[in-house]
């Protein structure tokens, strides 16, 4: 089942640029879309003047209003959507080792999670050719510089949470949490090794997630870290 769809702020270039390996491979595949170079410049000069408006993911979709100049335009690009089985190799996947999804929630994709969801046949991070967007300016290429832009700003989202690219492929964060919590039980019931750390994981996800949204909070604001936070 589809997610809710989620609109993101609008936002600004990343004081530190792109940091993680999962966010330049989808700048990779953004600089693999675009089809003339001059858009591409264009796209990422607009993405940098913060010219794109809230950025509204769901899974499959991404939305947003783009300006230039005087004018703005209306950018979709479609993304595809994991299938039911490939949700749940996923979710086996993260479920697997103990730590991936507080990993997940504090803002961190290992390698190794997503290796082994390729082994299973689920391709997380996409390419080029599988961002297929639409605008209502009248460029002819697909995608145009304002899709670029969008899509630039994006892996800036998804550098910042990789549940942003779990979301867009159709498991969202809660769902992803209900699937694990739901594994959890019915492994329990059955007496399944292992399934004790899985269990706390879920529990302890959400505090995970909150102690990395008030620690980027207060390096952003340039404060000092309460001794607590840890």
């Amino acid at each position: 089942m589809a997610g809710p769809r989620v609109t993101h702020g609008r936002l600004a270039v990343p004081r530190t640029g792109v940091r993680s390996w999962w966010g330049k491979a989808w700048q990779r595949a953004v600089e693999e879309a675009a089809y003339v170079e001059q858009d591409l410049r264009a796209g990422k000069a607009l993405a940098r003047r913060a010219e794109v408006g809230g950025i509204s993911v769901a899974a499959g979709s991404l939305l947003a209003a783009v300006r230039e100049g005087d004018d703005a335009w209306t950018v979709e690009v479609a993304v595809p959507v994991l299938s039911d089985d490939e949700r749940r190799a996923l979710v086996d996947v993260v479920a697997a080792e103990a730590g991936r999804i507080a990993a997940l929630l504090a803002g961190e994709l290992g390698h190794e999670l997503v290796e082994h969801a390729e082994e299973a046949g689920v391709e997380l991070l996409p390419y080029g050719g599988e961002l297929a967007a639409t605008c209502t300016c009248d460029a002819y290429l697909d995608p145009c510089r304002h899709a670029i832009a969008m899509l630039v700003q994006t892996g800036w989202l998804v550098d910042a949470d990789p549940l942003v690219l779990f979301a867009v492929r159709g498991l969202d964060r809660e769902s992803l949490l209900a699937a694990l919590h739901e594994r959890s039980t019915g492994a329990t019931s059955s007496g399944s090794i292992g399934v004790a750390d899985l269990a706390d994981d879920v529990e302890v996800a959400a505090d995970a997630m909150l102690r990395a949204q008030r620690l980027v909070a207060l390096m952003e604001a340039g404060a000092e870290l309460p001794e607590d936070l840890f």
